[in-house]
């Protein structure tokens, strides 16, 4: 009777109908069943694929899974190595020591028959205790990480090249460490330059061809909170009046024939964030003046081409060896403008005012160009010092250098004596023949050079292309050239 009851019970308990409690509680363990065996499937796919040969222990030790790749550097099998204690396949294995201390070995030296290799023992650990731990080679052998470095290295030194290189061109390399001179009239416009770099503000730096306007310019930038931007320098003297625009503001694609396809940045975008240095720019044509001006006024730029204006955040230094207010009063520069670029003058001293610093500028010259030319010398004559000392100096620090260069390459002693600069410099006249007959073709050719590009520099009104054509040779051999010789503006 009582069994009779009980059967059908228990069969209607049996009974699971759809979209009941069990059945659904049936399915969602199903579907996590699924799913946990498709993470074991791709997990142990990953394992079998990965180029790093890896490894799992448990707790004891005992070997639970690996990966072709490390039963391949073993010279064995993975079902020879499955089921096993590590110690027993593996020399000189720590798997079971970083299973008992819980702490994971990074990057550990092992060898493995005559192999270096460097691992990884990481050990896994759930509610406080260690349940497993996983071993990966990372390298083979040794060799492989020499390798890996030695490229690594190769790499950092190209890259550190080109950022040179690019650093040359968009970095001031000047500090105020390097504006010789302790003399008072040099140290209150050093000083006056510390305090002005700190700010944003406008600044003009007025001075003879040759004073270091320019070293000025890089120190301001080095001192200021811009130094880590850009530092871009413009030669208003020797760009063509009819590419100003396009080189200082840039221009679109098609802005006008023979333009480039993706159109090109101007310089005051290249100096977003940083400092423009407008050196010479008493030779800004009135019709960029007015363009410049909107620059200071507004903060932006219109590239040729474009449809509209655009933002800059550019700290603007500009340099004349030109009196700007006689300029002003001829009518060849805006009124506005030059109040806008003064708002701080820096007037840097001419040599000749500042006499005391001329021995100085001396050993510090001397120095340089032993360096860059590898001819040795000890100094100069004290007759010769004197000589310098006591000269005008038109040209300035700038012709100061050319001349100690100059003899470098004519001394025949170690130091430099009279017979070495030139006879102009000597009191009591010309150069002797005896002074000449010491001179090499070389420095003769040398200074023949120089003034032929200077004449034809002057003739052609400032017009280097022109210049160019005159004396036979390309625009950019004339660029060198002016550089080599360090030839600045020439008056029209």
């Amino acid at each position: 009777m009582t069994h009779g009851l009980i059967f059908p019970l228990m069969e209607a308990l049996m009974i699971i109908h759809t979209n009941g409690w069990v059945h659904n509680l049936l399915l969602s363990l199903s579907r996590r069943a699924e799913q946990a065996e498709k993470d074991r499937l791709m997990l142990e796919d990953a394992l079998g694929h990965a180029y790093e040969g890896l490894l799992i222990t448990d707790a004891e030790g005992v070997i639970l899974k690996v990966n072709d790749a490390y039963a391949r550097f073993l010279e064995t099998t993975i079902d020879k190595l499955v089921g096993r204690h590590v110690t027993e396949v593996i020399e000189n294995t720590r798997m079971h020591l970083v299973a008992k201390s819980g702490v994971a070995e990074i990057a550990q030296l092992q060898k493995i028959k005559g192999h270096e290799m460097i691992c990884s023992r990481i050990p896994i650990i759930e509610n406080g205790k260690v349940v497993a731990v996983v071993g990966k080679v990372m390298f083979q052998n040794i060799e492989d990480l020499f390798t890996f470095t030695e490229n690594f290295k190769k790499l950092k030194s190209e890259l550190e090249f080109y950022k040179s290189e690019l650093s040359k061109h968009l970095s001031a390399k000047y500090s105020f460490n390097h504006i010789v001179g302790t003399s008072k009239e040099l140290e209150w416009v050093k000083e006056l330059g510390r305090k002005v770099a700190m700010s944003t503000t406008t600044v003009l730096l007025k001075g003879e061809s040759g004073t270091g306007k320019e070293l000025f310019a890089h120190a301001i930038h080095n001192e200021s909170p811009r130094k880590l931007g850009p530092f871009i320098k413009v030669n208003c003297a020797a760009i063509p009046e009819t590419l100003f625009e396009s080189e200082l503001f840039g221009y679109r694609e098609g802005a006008f024939t023979g333009a480039q396809k993706k159109g090109k940045k101007g310089k005051f975008a290249l100096a977003d964030k940083g400092t423009i240095f407008l050196d010479e720019i008493s030779e800004l044509p009135l019709t960029m003046q007015v363009k410049l001006l909107r620059v200071l006024q507004e903060k932006e730029i219109e590239p040729v081409g474009a449809e509209a204006s655009e933002a800059v955040d550019v700290r603007i230094i500009a340099a004349s060896n030109r009196d700007l207010e006689t300029l002003v009063k001829n009518g060849l520069f805006r009124h506005d403008l030059y109040y806008r670029l003064n708002v701080v003058m820096l007037e840097i001293p001419p040599l000749r005012n500042r006499r005391d610093d001329i021995p100085l500028l001396i050993q510090f010259h001397l120095r340089q160009l032993e360096k860059e030319t590898g001819i040795p010398v000890e100094g100069v004559e004290p007759d010769v010092a004197e000589i310098l000392r006591q000269h005008d100096w038109p040209g300035n620090v700038r012709e100061l250098r050319n001349v100690l260069e100059q003899a470098l390459y004519v001394k025949v002693g170690p130091t430099i004596s009279r017979n070495d600069i030139p006879g102009s410099l000597v009191k009591g006249g010309g150069t002797s023949s005896s002074q000449e007959a010491g001179r090499s073709l070389k420095f003769i050719t040398r200074l023949a050079e120089e003034e032929a590009i200077r004449t034809a520099i002057r003739e052609e009104k400032g017009d280097k292309q022109a210049a160019a054509v005159r004396l036979g040779i390309s625009k950019s051999s004339l660029y060198a050239k002016v550089d080599q010789y360090n030839i600045g503006a020439i008056p029209k």
